[in-house]
């Protein structure tokens, strides 16, 4: 008899905790959810932190926390690539993406980097340390074997070292390819890089602050006479920009015009004779800041003596000593304005150049440059 109470006993909790169970069931699926507070609200928070909720929360420092921290990005090699949360040990062996990385605050990330750093004045000045890192790669090639030995998070490859970036997937390390090489293209680099290292704020403010002095000086010059240019590359004056290049767009927000728009296509410096550029007959002649020659050489080469710029005295180097600024690094903003006021003074004066170049690089960099630095004059 006792042992048959204690069955119906049993059978009785049993449905009783079913009825429970069964009515808390339904009262949730008609929406009559739990109060918030108490355990069910601590396990319901939980929950949403383990589900990802992608809302960017603004900490004052340009960085982006989030509580899904994976971020999946495609390159500018069209590659689909995801890294499990902002990257913290980066390798980036191309000097516009290790620059880039400075200016959006990231320098203590970086822990492998591009050969000849100790060339770089930028470096030397907004973070020496780098100086002191393995240097790994260069736009001919990116040792493997090393960089892997960094433990890197994500590595940066320029698109010119594609091929590789298969190697450091075999390896299992994120790679991501870019390729900056034209003034929208550096600006979708801008936005990648503040992407992977969660600065999107930052990178957002440096291309807010190129776009505003870019248009500043285009409407400046808009109305005036565009001067013909001839910039010429590194290695030889008888090479030059060509249409798809930054520095063709650079010499047209400058309110000047690139004798080589028209006749040079592609994305690379191309070769031009001597008298192809004495039939171009430019009216001002700039050489870069890297150039392996001199405008005195430049000037005593007989097979283009005549052309305007010469008689006229208007050659000129680009005066980046920090950095580049005829190709698309986070200064060459100050390349735009600088030429500017080479070509049209009477509207952007050395000393606004000066003031603006100073604010940059103490914004960006949070350095303070000399006036010998910036070079107002680069005339010889």
């Amino acid at each position: 008899m006792k042992i048959l109470k204690k069955s119906l006993s049993l059978v009785l909790a049993l449905v009783i905790s079913a009825t429970v169970l069964f009515g808390c069931t339904e009262r949730e699926v008609q929406g009559e959810l739990p109060e918030q507070g108490g355990e069910n609200s601590q396990i319901q928070s939980e929950i949403d932190e383990n589900t990802g909720d992608n809302t960017e929360i603004d900490t004052g420092n340009g960085k982006d926390e989030q509580t899904d921290l994976q971020i999946t990005v495609t390159d500018q090699a069209g590659r689909t690539v995801t890294i499990e949360s902002p990257a913290e040990r980066i390798v980036s062996s191309y000097y516009i993406s290790t620059a880039l990385l400075v200016a959006l605050g990231c320098e203590d990330e970086i822990v492998g980097i591009e050969m000849k750093a100790d060339t770089r004045k930028l470096y030397e000045l907004a973070c020496p340390q780098l100086i002191e890192l393995p240097a790994v790669g260069s736009g001919k090639g990116i040792n493997v074997e090393q960089t892997a030995a960094l433990e890197p998070d994500l590595v940066i490859l320029p698109a010119k070292l594609a091929e590789s970036a298969e190697l450091f997937e075999e390896l299992d390390i994120p790679t991501v390819i870019v390729n900056p090489e034209t003034k929208d293209d550096f600006e979708a680099c801008a936005e990648l890089l503040g992407t992977l290292t969660g600065n999107t704020e930052r990178a957002e403010q440096l291309l807010a602050y190129y776009h505003e002095k870019a248009e500043m000086i285009e409407n400046l010059t808009s109305s005036l006479e565009k001067p013909s240019v001839y910039l010429s590359a590194g290695s030889s004056y008888l090479s030059s920009c060509s249409s798809q290049m930054y520095q063709t767009e650079l010499i047209r927000i400058c309110g000047g015009k690139s004798v080589t728009e028209e006749e040079l296509t592609g994305t690379y410096w191309q070769n031009v004779s001597p008298e192809q550029l004495v039939e171009w007959n430019p009216e001002y002649f700039f050489a870069v800041s890297y150039a392996e020659y001199t405008l005195d050489g430049i000037r005593s080469d007989s097979a283009i003596n005549g052309i305007s710029a010469i008689e006229n005295n208007k050659l000129y180097t680009f005066p980046s000593v920090i950095e580049p600024w005829d190709y698309p690094t986070p200064s060459s903003v100050l390349g735009i304005m600088w030429l500017a006021g080479v070509l049209h003074p009477e509207v952007y004066s050395p000393e606004q150049y000066l003031k603006d170049a100073k604010e940059f690089y103490k914004t960006f960099f949070d350095i303070e440059v000399s006036d010998d630095l910036l070079g107002v004059v680069a005339q010889q």
